[in-house]
């Protein structure tokens, strides 16, 4: 296992960060303490959760885990945002406060590594929310800082105020981005790479898409998938929103690489997604231990540049306006 800095401090990470979302939900507690003993024995140093995940199940799995291991050794990652009650969402300061020690408590440790908004709050005003962060770091119950789903705009701008105010910025984005999913490159990876701030993917098989079970010809999901439980369920995920010639002709040329490799689609996926620039650690949320060992096989080896091409090419997509204007005056 490689380790990388976390955007630009001092902190390593380990190129793969293990997601905890199945934990307590379609993962057991033995399960999840197999997997996560195996990741840390593979050299695995980085682990993701959220308050949320499982109704907070997540974290105290890893809580019990994390009473048995070196503190010290595990870069922790958990999130803030989302809940039911009316204060009990969002980013006020009262939300923040109430569950970074609701989160302290469940993981059973005194300080966080990483603590990342999972959200835009379009309710709370920015500067509420980027002062009560700073006031964690200095209180030392959190190190660092990082953000998911934001938009470019509001990236920029939590950089920006915090950078004039001088308060602790965020170190790292948690977008979602794979060989489906590749609008991070418009606005959020530039401005990564210019900030200096770590690209922590999530979603990196797109729920199951990239990891070798779809093939040309089908007209819905393969039983047990999570396409097929989000179209149960009614997540908003649909098995049509990516069965479209666009996905079965990168699905081919994915499936010829990995033959060429003698690796799996899902390693190759991971692969191509580690080999990206500004890309810290895809975030890997297997739901068995089968899964997690094939993901885990996308480490020690490389995609050459001709493989990488070839894997870009096919998931590129016409950009929209004003990207695709702007990057034609670029080649100018």
């Amino acid at each position: 296992m490689e380790y990388h800095k976390l955007g630009k401090t001092g902190l390593k990470v380990s190129e793969l960060c293990l997601g905890a979302m199945n934990f307590g939900w379609t993962t057991s507690e033995e399960d999840s303490q197999t997997v996560l003993n195996h990741f840390v024995g593979a050299g695995g140093n980085f682990i993701d959760t959220a308050d949320v995940y499982a109704s907070g199940k997540s974290e105290e799995i890893l809580g019990r885990w994390l009473k048995t291991q070196p503190r010290d050794k595990v870069i922790v990652a958990t999130k803030v945002r989302f809940g039911a009650e009316p204060n009990d969402v969002g980013l006020s300061r009262h939300h923040i406060l109430n569950q970074v020690e609701v989160s302290l408590r469940r993981l059973q440790t005194d300080y966080i590594d990483l603590y990342q908004v999972h959200c835009w709050d379009n309710l709370t005003p920015l500067d509420e929310t980027l002062s009560t962060l700073d006031g964690l770091v200095r209180s030392g119950k959190v190190r660092y800082l990082g953000a998911s789903n934001y938009t470019g705009w509001q990236l920029q701008k939590a950089v920006e105020i915090s950078r004039r105010m001088g308060w602790e910025q965020f170190v790292c984005l948690q977008p979602l981005y794979n060989l489906l999913d590749r609008s991070t490159e418009w606005e959020l990876a530039p401005i990564c790479l210019n900030e200096g701030l770590g690209i922590i993917p999530w979603s990196p098989l797109r729920g199951g898409w990239l990891g070798g079970k779809y093939r040309r010809g089908m007209d819905a999901p393969p039983a047990g998938t999570r396409v097929e439980m989000a179209e149960k369920r009614g997540w908003g995920e649909t098995f049509h929103d990516y069965a479209t010639e666009h996905t079965w002709n990168l699905l081919d040329t994915l499936y010829a690489v990995a033959a060429e490799c003698e690796h799996t689609p899902a390693q190759v996926a991971l692969r191509w997604l580690m080999q990206r620039p500004g890309v810290t650690a895809p975030i890997i949320a297997a739901r068995t231990f089968a899964q997690y060992e094939d993901c885990m096989g996308a480490v020690g080896w490389a995609l050459t540049d001709g493989q990488m091409a070839r894997l870009t090419a096919a998931s590129d997509k016409p950009l929209p306006y004003p990207y695709d204007h702007v990057t034609r005056e670029l080649r100018r």
